[in-house]
């Protein structure tokens, strides 16, 4: 099969990704082989590409949001060879340690991650258990479901840990794939959404989709926030948007990778018990739960589709904030 895998991590201006055959993966025993149609370009890609997040293994290949079809299964599977599956970020737990047994399986203590412990979707197949494969809702094609099984399952997540009141007041801070998704899910609940980025583009995105407020990334909302989101992974906005906050607010910071934040001041910026908050992956519960609602809305992705052999520049064009939404590599027939 062909296959993008990570070569020298750095820079995506120096190339690290590399395009080129390699053998077929083998399924496991409890493991479905799926032919991807179409794979997200997921930021977290861009991190380990960068070096940001260390490759697990030599020449991984990256992609957690695979749409595509089954083509080998078990006797026993829940899945049969035509079923149209996705595949996600979390690919295994352990399912014996504290935090699983608890049902935290996202802070598994030896969790398996698609596409950075194990290889991923920018091949034309990829391996994964069967436990941790996602039917896709029929309303959603290939390049619309794609953003969903990261950029959304982790929105979701951010948005339950950001503890928004009824009606309230939510900030976001940058607006790509996965803020453009929360935003959505976030009005159809009812919620006031502020939108604070640097892309143009973006702001118009956000306008289009009804934010009550759209400015720069430091700008100052009108008004005091109940809750905000963190989506861009730079931790200078970490203080600035706990100044935003109301009292009583929380900021939930939504990425695997963040830059480092600056000393806080804790009168202007964490008393009167504001908060912040992590997301750290998801549950499958969280992935379950977020796809059946999204197809209830349903979402309305906006996708950049790239042919499969452009990967490396969907990746240098996200670096560069030159994709609006969410980006999705064409890799089969949808």
């Amino acid at each position: 099969m062909r296959a993008w895998w990570v070569d020298r991590p750095g820079p995506v201006t120096n190339h690290p990704l590399v395009l080129g055959d390699r053998s077929s993966p083998a399924p496991g025993a409890d493991e479905i082989l799926v032919q991807v149609n179409v794979c997200g370009i997921c930021r977290t890609d861009l991190h380990l590409a960068e070096g940001d997040l260390a490759p697990r293994h030599p020449h991984v290949v990256p992609g957690h949001e695979a749409v595509g079809f089954v083509v080998e299964a078990a006797a026993n599977s829940a899945y049969r060879t035509g079923d149209r599956v996705g595949v996600a970020w979390l690919g295994g737990v352990c399912g014996e340690c504290a935090y699983c047994l608890r049902g935290d399986e996202n802070l598994c203590s030896t969790p398996v991650f698609t596409g950075w412990d194990k290889d991923g979707g920018y091949a034309e197949q990829l391996a994964v258990s069967q436990s941790f494969a996602y039917p896709i809702p029929p309303v959603f094609t290939d390049e619309q479901a794609a953003p969903l099984l990261c950029s959304g399952i982790i929105g979701y997540r951010a948005l339950k840990r950001a503890s928004v009141p009824p009606g309230g007041r939510l900030g976001i801070y940058g607006f790509g794939s996965s803020a453009h998704l929360t935003a959505q899910l976030a009005m159809f609940q009812g919620t006031r959404v502020y939108v604070m980025t640097r892309s143009q583009e973006a702001r118009s995105l956000a306008r289009d989709l009804g934010a009550v407020f759209v400015g720069d990334a430091y700008d100052v909302p009108p008004e005091p926030l109940d809750a905000a989101i963190l989506f861009a992974p730079v931790g200078d906005l970490v203080p600035v948007a706990l100044r935003a906050l109301d009292r009583g607010g929380t900021l939930a910071i939504a990425g695997i990778h963040l830059s480092a934040i600056p000393a806080l001041d804790y009168a202007s910026e964490l008393f009167y018990e504001r908060q912040i908050r992590s997301v750290t992956a998801n549950t499958r519960a969280d992935g379950r739960e977020f796809l059946a609602l999204a197809a209830r809305i349903p979402l309305a992705p906006t996708v950049t589709v790239y042919p499969f052999d452009a990967a490396d520049r969907a990746l240098a064009d996200l670096a560069a904030d030159r994709v609006t939404g969410s980006a999705v590599l064409k890799i089969g027939p949808s």
